[in-house]
């Protein structure tokens, strides 16, 4: 690529909002003093789309003033609420109309700092990779509880999944056009999009940098929303839950073919003592418990059918501009 790359680029990033009032000021002024450092590679200046998910706040009130003061800040308003996943769903989607070369997904909070953004086109530029994403090198500031469960699951992911996922993957990457409309092109509703970037591929490269602490507001992220997300990339990306539940109901069947020789052979030779309810109501309790276990695993991936077969859309969005 080289020098082919150098002015020919088109650049829109896509912005999910939910009441971020406080920061979108900080993020403009951010990226527009960052955008004077890109113009080597753009062959005309950034558009934004910002997707305004249902906020309660002024949030689509200063969107409107954005756009009203420069056509290329553009905006989705939803109708409702509709979670972050439908937010980069609909500013692609977006994007994609407005027909840039490149595409980039960032957090309006600025813990995704905009001053990256030169260093991943000279990425690109260098490599003519497809893909330039971003990974914390650390978690230091973060809950350490937070932390811990957050290794764990892309240490979980990566064994149990068939894509591989870095640990401290960010949303904030960089992407080709072609990448972006592989994205969309895939149609399941219910979206787990650090799981979606890994799957469709394409070269990719890596920059990691520290953890930045939100400079206004507070997270919106719980702890139980994470939870929350983070069973939805397993279920997402891996049958291995499933697999484990026929496993375990395998394993205990036959344990209790043994059981039930080991209670006539003892029958047959000590007789049949009144004695033993303890071990009938642990065996009892065991696979009641196992089945349950297997029911609701079984739930989970059948909730997740029954969403998709209702095709309704992942978003309604009541004004864009």
């Amino acid at each position: 690529m080289g020098e082919s790359f150098l002015g020919s680029e088109t650049l829109c990033i896509v912005v999910p909002c939910y009441n971020e009032e406080e920061s979108l000021g900080a993020f403009r002024d951010a990226l527009e003093e960052v955008e004077g450092s890109l113009t080597e590679y753009l062959a005309k200046p950034i558009d934004f789309v910002f997707v305004d998910d249902g906020s309660g706040d002024r949030t689509l009130a200063i969107l409107r003033e954005f756009h009203r003061l420069s056509s290329r800040y553009h905006y989705v308003s939803f109708s409702r609420n509709f979670g972050k996943e439908a937010g980069l769903l609909a500013g692609l989607q977006q994007a994609e109309k407005l027909g840039s070369t490149c595409v980039a997904v960032m957090d309006v909070d600025l813990q995704d700092p905009p001053a990256l953004l030169p260093k991943m086109f000279a990425r690109m530029a260098e490599t003519d990779c497809d893909v330039v994403a971003t990974y914390r090198e650390s978690r230091e500031g973060e809950p350490p509880v937070r932390s811990w469960f957050a290794h764990r699951f892309y240490g979980l992911m990566n064994r149990i999944s068939d894509v591989e996922m870095r640990d401290g993957a960010r949303d904030f990457r960089l992407m080709r056009q072609r990448v972006v409309r592989a994205i969309l092109s895939l149609p399941e509703r219910e979206r787990f999009s650090k799981g979606l970037f890994a799957w469709v591929g394409f070269d990719t490269e890596w920059i990691g940098y520290k953890n930045i602490e939100r400079e206004h507001g507070e997270t919106h992220w719980s702890f139980w929303s994470l939870v929350k997300y983070a069973m939805s990339g397993v279920i997402d990306f891996s049958k291995v839950p499933l697999e484990g539940i026929s496993i375990a109901g395998l394993v205990v069947f036959l344990l209790s073919l043994v059981f039930l020789v080991f209670i006539v052979v003892r029958a047959a030779i000590f007789g049949d003592p009144v004695a033993g309810w303890p071990s009938l109501v642990c065996i009892v309790t065991l696979l009641c418990g196992l089945q349950l276990l297997g029911i609701g695993v079984i739930g989970l991936y059948l909730s997740r059918i029954y969403s998709e077969v209702k095709a309704r859309p992942a978003y309604v969005a009541k004004e864009e501009a």
